[in-house]
């Protein structure tokens, strides 16, 4: 069997079952969630990571590295926003042929630097490697917010049905811009930055822990998609109307056939969902209530005006799937 047969998913599912799901006491949340938090005396700490490949996640001919220093810390920024947080020190890995042009790294690093002040993240180090093509691994700690001595944390297995479903922002800009950015469309076009220069809801995730909601992920993978994981590790189901989808007026006008589609599968977002009672919910400035969580087979599913399904072919972005 080969990786692809299993999926990016189901991978982790069973590396997960290799390390085990025990450890330390001090470990609150481990694999599973947008970023690991433990204990660290007083406090709780969390730390994420992630990579940006060449020729995968990028295209050198098409996106400016600036763009691709500042999407590669701001999409760390946004696991730490998905669970509450506060974003804190980074480490930087560049894998690098040694051909690489120094003048590529150094703006590379001014779109880091921009995102780092933009977030209050300190760049502490990092590693450089040769490797046949360029990738960027950032590794981000955090520190969650906590109440009475416990962690204030959303997390995806804390979805119960009643819960309402919420979302920050807009939905498909990001699937929009990236088809633009294809087809030649300049870097500076408001949707192909949405793709390229994505924001972190740093202040609504806090704004969530502090008003009591415990439930969240980011748009990372596509909207069905990560409410399905939501559902899967919460042991319940998603009704998602179409009509309250928040969709941009850029959107609509770029791709008025394709937008639904783009919104609820397209991925890269970086949009917060946040679930939890609607009381809670309604506290938090600037979202978009889209359904709700229900009793039910752990499946995210998609009502039209009529309440009939709308299905697509795929739900989402699976990096390891053909």
């Amino acid at each position: 069997m080969d990786v692809s047969q299993l999926g990016e998913f189901g991978l982790i599912e069973r590396l997960t079952r290799i390390v085990g799901a025990e450890g330390s006491p001090d470990l609150v949340v481990g694999p599973g969630d947008d970023a690991a938090v433990w204990r660290l005396g007083s406090e709780y700490l969390m730390a994420t990571t992630d990579a940006m490949v060449e020729g995968v996640h990028f295209q050198p001919e098409r996106a400016r590295w600036e763009d691709v220093g500042w999407k590669a810390l701001t999409t760390n920024v946004s696991d730490i926003a998905a669970m509450g947080g506060t974003p804190l020190f980074a480490l930087v890995t560049l894998a690098l042929p040694p051909e690489t042009p120094a003048e590529a790294m150094d703006a590379l690093y001014r779109g880091l630097s921009e995102s780092a002040r933009e977030y209050g993240v300190a760049i502490a180090g990092g590693d450089v490697v040769s490797a046949a093509q360029v990738s960027v691994t950032v590794s981000l700690m955090g520190r969650a917010a906590q109440r009475d001595g416990e962690p204030l944390v959303l997390r995806r297995s804390a979805a119960r049905p009643g819960d309402v479903i919420a979302i920050t922002g807009t939905l498909g800009d990001s699937a929009a811009g990236l088809r633009l950015l294809q087809r030649g469309v300049p870097a500076d076009d408001p949707i192909v930055q949405r793709h390229t220069r994505p924001v972190a809801r740093v202040e609504s995730g806090r704004a969530a822990v502090e008003a009591g909601v415990r439930c969240g992920i980011d748009v990372s993978d596509g909207l069905l998609q990560d409410v399905g994981h939501v559902c899967g590790m919460s042991n319940a189901g998603a009704v998602l109307r179409a009509v309250d989808l928040p969709l941009s007026d850029g959107l609509r006008a770029a791709f008025p056939d394709d937008a639904l589609e783009l919104a609820c599968t397209g991925g890269e977002d970086y949009e917060l969902l946040l679930i939890g009672p609607a009381t809670a919910v309604s506290r938090v400035p600037d979202v978009t209530v889209i359904g709700e969580i229900v009793k039910g087979p752990p499946r995210a599913t998609l009502l039209d005006g009529a309440g009939s399904e709308i299905k697509f072919a795929h739900a989402g972005w699976d990096a390891l799937r053909p």
